[in-house]
């Protein structure tokens, strides 16, 4: 469960995260209208009086003419955050991953409150759950009630669970999705691609016990979701074998967010908080 003082702590910091990661953050936000942002529009001839930074040097070297770069204004950010509550969330040798990934994901929507915009806070298993938000810094104490009454249990079932929420987003937004991801990464693959041109960030949540398969000698494994067991002895070459597999499983996930454009970033438990957001949000 997460404790009440969290929320103390992130108003306390709150000046300390605008100042690192205000501008990534907000970079998001897309309308038509031309101005300054980071999506870009199309390119016309530099003429004096532009700003001298806004010069593409890629289309100079080819062409050896000056042509400056028109963005679309960024605004009407919508942030989407989408949390794994699924029964492998329950493990941790402190804090379980389901707690870590709650504080992240209020963190988010803490970030969105403090700019003004619209959030969507949802948990998934086998199923979708959605928080219905109000109007008001005071839901960030619903949203601590929310999750905090979320009960971790059943299969995850992510690519059916995207499936169903994109249904619920029309303009580009921010999507925010917090998981342990120990599932095929073919479905990922596939989920990314239904979401379309979004600004996706997925974040890993994994237990450093289970990341490291800090175990020895003869153990029952049980699967926390299909509840089946593994009898099994944990050598040193079964703990290398087993750290590659994770690194290969990993490694896919990242190739895919890099070739669909979404941001991929790998935490633990132990993690303190407010340096998972600087990594998050850098």
């Amino acid at each position: 469960m997460i404790d009440t003082k969290f929320l103390d702590q992130l108003d306390r910091f709150s000046l300390i995260i605008h100042k690192r990661v205000t501008s990534s953050y907000t970079g998001t936000r897309k309308s038509v209208a031309p101005g300054h942002g980071l999506v870009i529009k199309d390119y016309r001839p530099y003429v004096p009086g532009d700003d001298f930074r806004s010069i593409d040097w890629r289309i100079y070297a080819r062409t050896d003419d000056f042509f400056v770069r028109r963005y679309e204004e960024e605004r009407n950010l919508v942030v989407h955050v989408i949390i794994d509550s699924s029964k492998s969330m329950d493990f941790g040798s402190g804090r379980t991953k389901f707690e870590f990934a709650s504080m992240i994901g209020m963190g988010m929507t803490y970030l969105a409150m403090k700019e003004n915009e619209k959030f969507q806070l949802s948990t998934f298993s086998d199923q979708l759950d959605f928080f219905r938000p109000r109007k008001g810094m005071n839901q960030l104490a619903a949203v601590l009630q929310y999750l905090n009454t979320q009960k971790v249990s059943g299969k995850s079932n992510f690519l059916e669970a995207m499936r169903h929420y994109k249904k619920l987003i029309s303009n580009r937004a921010l999507v925010v999705m917090i998981s342990d991801f120990l599932f095929d990464a073919d479905q990922i693959r596939d989920a990314l691609y239904l979401m379309g041109k979004h600004d996706i960030k997925l974040i890993q949540v994994l237990d450093k016990k289970e990341k490291e398969l800090k175990y020895t000698g003869d153990l029952k494994l049980h699967d926390s979701e299909s509840r089946s067991i593994l009898r099994t002895f944990i050598s040193p070459r079964l703990r290398m074998k087993y750290r590659q597999k994770l690194d290969e499983h990993n490694h896919k996930i990242e190739s895919v967010c890099d070739t669909l454009g979404a941001e991929f970033h790998q935490l633990t438990t132990d993690t303190p908080i407010f340096d998972a957001f600087y990594q998050i949000l850098k």
